[in-house]
């Protein structure tokens, strides 16, 4: 693992603990205020009503979901960030803090799972075993991983971090489709086009 990459991760998890309250203020400087936009474009792709969320951050997918009268529940291994979430969305939502790779829910619980912009558990084959289990038969898997913004300021910030939009997007989709094919999961890969970027998403069936 480069510098570059090593800052990365650090600058993440202080981002997601001590300093998440600067989460959204973060998100939005470096989307130019599309970062919720980029969320919802994983809507289209959810099914059913009974949907997980996994590292649910803000709590703002989650207020989506709920004036969309669905039943979502969702965990994040962050406390600060659950303290985030219930100020957002009220002390009473279903929310859990746990890890993606022991999931505290009973097989066949959720027709959907969704995360939107996690770290590297998403792809760790504990994580995704953990998430076949807890979907029903013919249940579904959205992972939002990348999206590549439309500003030259941010196309060179992206080039800098190693999320290259020239080219990235075949050598990305060739890499993470392998784990998700190796749990189980039949897998395809979404591009989606936004006036304010490109979007990658992952829809993994079971």
């Amino acid at each position: 693992m480069n510098l570059i990459r090593r800052l990365m991760r650090a600058f993440f998890h202080l981002l997601y603990h001590p300093f998440a309250f600067t989460y959204d203020l973060v998100a939005a400087a470096v989307s130019f205020g599309r970062w919720k936009d980029w969320t919802k474009a994983v809507l289209p792709f959810i099914k059913g009503t009974r949907i997980l969320e996994l590292g649910h951050g803000p709590g703002h997918l989650q207020r989506i979901l709920l004036d969309l009268k669905l039943d979502p529940v969702a965990i994040d291994e962050s406390a600060q960030m659950g303290i985030l979430a219930k100020r957002n969305i009220g002390n009473s939502h279903k929310l859990t803090r746990g890890l993606a790779q022991s999931l505290p829910f009973a097989n066949d619980s959720f027709d959907c799972a969704v995360s939107t912009f996690p770290t590297e558990y998403i792809f760790h084959a504990q994580t995704l075993s953990e998430i076949r289990r807890c979907l029903s038969d013919g249940g579904r898997l959205i992972v939002l991983p990348v999206a590549w913004p439309k500003s030259g300021f941010l196309k060179w910030l992206y080039r800098v971090t190693g999320e290259n939009p020239a080219g990235g997007q075949a050598s990305i989709q060739s890499k993470i489709q392998e784990p998700f094919i190796n749990a189980g999961f039949e897998t395809k890969i979404e591009i989606v086009e936004l006036q304010s970027g490109t979007l990658m998403i992952i829809v993994a069936n079971k």
